[in-house]
């Protein structure tokens, strides 16, 4: 059976068999780009064209972003790894759940969360976030926001 994998840094979404290339348990690298993260879909997934990427270790900092992060957040990218995508990001959960930490504690996926964000030097936006756990032994999360029009 194929499972669905998105890439974070181009959005290429390809079908494979096993999430490790080969006999190594080396994660796979996306195909199109290159991007050394791929994140498993469980059901389908469309991103919006306008959605902000990023990939975060398993403690919420983020080590990786992808397309829509800059034009999101105003931040390149050498300001924003290694700091907790909370924080960076002053993402503020109207209905109080940190879901960042929900997705890292119960490896659930947590789709469709109303946020507010609020980058460092940028104007506030409403977003949608959609947050993936990482199948794999390290553990992490792959974090989409979506800019409400």
């Amino acid at each position: 059976m194929a499972t669905l994998f998105i890439c974070p840094s181009c959005g290429h979404r390809s079908n494979e068999t096993e999430r490790t290339a080969g006999f190594s348990r080396a994660p796979k690298a996306c195909a199109k780009c290159g991007f050394p993260f791929l994140f498993e879909l469980l059901d389908d997934y469309y991103p919006a064209p306008d959605a902000a990427f990023f990939v975060c270790d398993n403690e919420g900092r983020v080590i990786g972003t992808g397309r829509g992060a800059f034009e999101l957040t105003g931040l390149k990218e050498e300001r924003i790894i290694g700091r907790e995508a909370s924080d960076v990001l002053g993402l503020q959960w109207p209905d109080g759940t940190d879901h960042v930490a929900t997705v890292l504690e119960w490896g659930v996926r947590q789709l469709g969360k109303p946020v507010h964000v609020n980058a460092e030097g940028d104007l506030p936006a409403q977003a949608t976030a959609d947050l993936f756990p990482a199948y794999d032994d390290d553990g992490g999360l792959l974090l989409v926001l979506t800019p409400e029009k």
